[in-house]
């Protein structure tokens, strides 16, 4: 009985679920799978930090360009991947980006900023030149865009054939946008009856213009959180019907300053991708890095937040891919990626070559000008850890500069001391013809010139700080020029003072090194509390390489690039001679024995 029931069972289950399934098979095959959504796909391609870069070209060393990495750079070569990408996808959607620092890196750029500005001449400028024949969709202003005042940038805006973007770029007096926050594209995603797509670009500019262009924005501009002009503009935008919301900015992702807390921060990407809700992804630049692919979790939604950077100059391409469904007319995003392409697999494009040709090669000759005769050979090659004339050139033109500018005024009776690190390590005048390109090569930075001051106790710390720089060797040590550095202190963060004689004993701990710090060709201590004007740059004095001391008010700040005044001084003199400006003022040494 039991055996025969418990097969009735079994029968009448397998009828009822043959009858439950019936209606779903009925007129259909048994292989037969729900209908997939139809999927249409965008592109977003994004380029940042190009600074001044249109051909593959090193004006200093006049050659094509090359590192050791064989990095390539340029608008030229990026035009030619963008093209190549458009082609490839056959007139479905692709948008340009670019998150900002454009006008401002090469001697090409500076030209048309300071030889022949393009307020005065009318000429376009060579970055608008070569970014409309890319046909960009947006450009974010970075920090660089305020180097050379609001007049030229606002002439530059006007030559682009495409919106220039700042949200968080505010008029001073009305506290209103003072250019374009957004942008909303409608794009055609591609196919017969395609629907559109409309996607938002919202443009944020870095804070750290307020202290390093303070001359050119002061009383003009303000700049707000990046983090919180996110926060206001994107549900506004999204309000207006933008279905996909990107983020142009031009701010790492590091989450720090290099200066202190008094501005918002100047590398808050990763920040605003898990603090604001709404955006999809984000195009950043600023830091010069390379980050193909990072996702950040938004802290509200839980929803990912694409985010890429493409290096510099023009190195890489970022790519972001979107795949979208549509449904009761919305769109959702259910994928997307990035990668960054190198400019080196590519050739420069033609049309862009063509379109700044004039200006290229006007650039080459300008660098190739004489503009004096050394009376010797001046090289940068042991400036590290020599005192050399060639340094002293820098730190002279300096000094001299700021002593002018503040002669009878309030600080005209402090000594006048001055701060250069040794940037290049193959940088040489020559003999006889020195040309402007050898003396940009010099100081290989387009830094601008300002003056803080510094009580005798800040000065040494400064130095201490400075000093570690060096390994530390003992007395008898062998002394290897090449590994007399520490590999993780980058050239650029070794700094020389002039004005002061000090010594640096490299077998001492770091902190314990300064064992002589006297006033100028006197044995007389400096004291604690004596107070200097200190000539610096800009980067330095805004936090770059977290020196101590050094991040306070400015007591000048007339924001002229110091390669253009070492340019300057040699052509007024037309003499090169190390007599003028040499001072032999600090040695490395060890228990008090020079070590050179």
């Amino acid at each position: 009985m039991t055996s025969s029931s418990g097969a009735s069972r079994r029968q009448v289950l397998a009828v009822a679920a043959a009858a439950a399934t019936a209606p779903l098979l009925a007129g259909a095959p048994a292989e037969a799978k729900p209908k997939q959504p139809k999927t249409w796909d965008l592109t977003i391609l994004g380029t940042s930090d190009t600074h001044g870069n249109v051909y593959n070209w090193d004006y200093y060393k006049d050659a094509e360009f090359d590192d050791s990495k064989h990095n390539d750079v340029g608008v030229a070569k990026l035009a030619t991947l963008v093209n190549q990408i458009r082609a490839e996808r056959k007139g479905r959607a692709t948008l340009v980006l670019d998150a900002g620092d454009t006008i401002q890196g090469t001697p090409l750029a500076t030209y048309y900023a300071k030889q022949e500005p393009i307020t005065s001449t009318g000429e376009t400028h060579p970055m608008a030149r070569a970014m409309n024949i890319l046909k960009y969709d947006a450009v974010t202003l970075g920090n660089h865009e305020f180097n050379y005042g609001l007049p030229l940038l606002a002439t530059w805006i006007e030559q682009l054939g495409f919106p220039a973007l700042a949200a968080n770029a505010l008029n001073a007096k009305t506290g209103k946008p003072a250019f374009l926050p957004y942008v909303i594209k409608e794009v055609k995603l591609g196919g017969h009856g395609a629907p559109k797509l409309r996607v938002g670009i919202l443009g944020l500019t870095n804070p750290g213009v307020a202290i390093w262009d303070k001359g050119n924005v002061e009383g003009r501009l303000v700049f707000a959180d990046m983090v919180a002009t996110a926060a206001k503009w994107v549900p506004e935008m999204r309000r207006r019907g933008a279905d996909l919301v990107v983020i142009s900015a031009h701010g790492g992702d590091s989450g720090t300053s290099s200066y202190g807390p008094e501005l918002p921060n100047e590398n808050p990407t990763a920040l605003i991708a898990e603090q604001v809700p709404g955006i999809d992804a984000i195009l950043f630049g600023h830091a010069h890095n390379e980050v193909p692919e990072k996702f950040v979790t938004n802290l509200t939604t839980g929803e990912r937040v694409l985010t890429s950077e493409p290096s510099k100059w023009g190195q890489r391409l970022t790519r972001m891919d979107f795949t979208l469904t549509r449904e009761k007319g919305r769109w959702t995003v259910t994928a997307k990626s990035a990668t960054t392409l190198n400019t080196n697999t590519v050739v420069e494009d033609p049309a862009v070559l063509a379109a700044v040709r004039g200006q290229h090669t006007k650039t080459v000759e300008y660098v190739n000008r004489v503009v004096a005769q050394s009376s010797v050979e001046l090289s940068a090659a042991e400036s590290r850890y020599k005192d050399t004339p060639i340094l002293d050139f820098i730190n002279h033109v300096q000094t001299e500069v700021v002593t002018e500018a503040l002669a009878g005024g309030e600080y005209a009776g402090l000594p006048v001391l001055s701060i250069a690190a040794p940037f290049s390590r193959t940088a040489v005048f020559p003999q006889g013809d020195v040309r402007i390109r050898d003396v940009a090569g010099l100081y290989v930075y387009d830094n601008t010139l300002e003056a803080v001051v510094l009580t005798g106790a800040e000065v040494k710390a400064y130095l201490e700080y400075s000093a570690k720089y060096f390994v530390t060797l003992p007395a008898g040590a062998p002394v290897n020029p090449e590994t007399i550095s520490d590999p993780a202190v980058p050239d650029y963060n070794y700094d020389v003072f002039s004005g002061v004689d000090y010594d640096i004993d490299i077998a001492k701990p770091v902190g314990q090194r300064i064992t002589r710090l006297v006033l100028a060709g006197t044995d007389t201590p400096v004291a604690a509390d004596a107070r200097f004007v200190v000539a610096v740059n800009n980067y330095r004095r805004s936090g770059g390489g977290n020196f101590p001391g050094i991040v306070k008010p400015q007591v000048y700040n007339a924001q002229q690039e110091i390669r253009q005044l070492l340019i300057d001084w040699a052509q007024a003199k037309g003499v090169i001679d190390p007599a003028d400006f040499f001072v032999p003022n600090w040695k490395l040494v060890r228990d008090g024995v020079p070590v050179f």
